[in-house]
């Protein structure tokens, strides 16, 4: 799985995506860290990588979008401390790998994950 991480991941969280295996770069990596919303969905689709964020703006992008990817992961966790999102992404990734795949906008909450498949009818 190759995910893009919104600037409100910690690189923490990025370093320790990549040892789980998954191929994970922060925004600033890629692009200007103030990038646009729509800047970060473009190259996301042209290098076929997933958006992992905390910002609800681009589930609402991709919905209205008709579009099937990128795939929008989307953290709602009520601690944003590093050790509580590690250990949830470390359990979640690995159940949404077909949706991210397929192309879904996926909810990863303390109590659970939701997935819409995209696009969104």
């Amino acid at each position: 799985m190759k995910l893009l991480a919104d600037v409100h991941i910690s690189p923490v969280t990025v370093a320790f995506l990549n040892k789980l295996g998954y191929d994970t770069i922060r925004v600033n990596e890629a692009l200007m860290a103030a990038a646009a919303d729509w800047q970060i969905v473009e190259y996301a689709f042209a290098n076929e990588r997933a958006v992992l964020t905390q910002d609800l703006d681009f589930s609402a992008q991709m919905a209205l979008s008709g579009r099937r990817k990128p795939s929008i992961l989307t953290l709602r966790l009520v601690s944003s401390r590093v050790e509580h999102v590690n250990a949830l992404l470390e359990k979640a990734l690995p159940a949404v790998a077909q949706d991210v795949e397929n192309g879904c906008l996926i909810t990863i909450e303390d109590q659970g994950i939701r997935s819409r498949s995209l696009p969104l009818a």
